[in-house]
């Protein structure tokens, strides 16, 4: 019998939202989804493992992936590099399993623009006040670097249109619970099971 083909699961907003402290929430409980390991070209921040966090590529081998086509999305941030290899998503959804991806909002549009049937979810910060208390909160960036990426994350909220669903970040918690109620409702949408059922008769008109 021909398996129900995987969901893309897409996590993106602006920097500093918490995507990151988000996703890691959400696969400390037992998931039925794959998480689907970014590449940057950003240095590690303290804490970070290779493989796990992110694939830390240099920009030069970044470039030369880029330019071989072995990225569905990628984006240059900050003066760094971001993307998703494309051959693992590929293949993750056409083996019936979903797969959970987190990155940023350049690269949603790219993703959106290949796999429009993809599920995108924006998460927002409670507000722009509350974003940059967070990004200073880091410690990591510059006041210049903070600025920047302040101005780019006005311009991200604004890009929400290209999202199925919004969910704030007002607590990691309740977020999680957010985002894990949308999966299981997009689930039960109805061109998602018509199609499983489409396919069993199409089986049994075979028998």
């Amino acid at each position: 019998m021909m398996s129900e083909k995987g969901l893309l699961i897409v996590l993106s907003g602006p920097s500093g939202v918490g995507k990151g402290t988000v996703r890691k929430a959400i696969f400390e409980d037992n998931v039925d989804f794959e998480y689907s390991i970014s590449m940057t070209s950003r240095n590690k921040r303290e804490g970070e493992v290779d493989g796990v966090d992110y694939f830390f590529k240099t920009k030069e081998e970044f470039e030369k992936l880029i330019a071989e086509g072995e990225l569905l999305e990628y984006a240059k941030y900050v003066d760094n590099y971001y993307g998703t290899p494309v051959k693992y998503v590929r293949e993750t959804m056409d083996k019936g399993k979903d797969i959970f991806l987190e990155i940023e909002v350049q690269g949603a549009e790219q993703v959106k623009n290949k796999i429009p049937e993809a599920l995108f979810i924006f998460l927002a910060p409670p507000s722009i006040f509350d974003l940059e208390c967070r990004l200073k909160g880091r410690g990591t960036e510059s006041e210049d670097i903070i600025r920047e990426r302040i101005s780019n994350a006005k311009k991200e909220i604004q890009m929400m249109y290209l999202y199925d669903y919004v969910v704030e970040n007002d607590k990691v918690e309740l977020a999680v619970e957010r985002i894990k109620s949308i999966i299981k409702s997009e689930h039960l949408r109805r061109d998602r099971v018509e199609m499983k059922y489409r396919r069993a008769l199409l089986e049994l008109e075979e028998v």
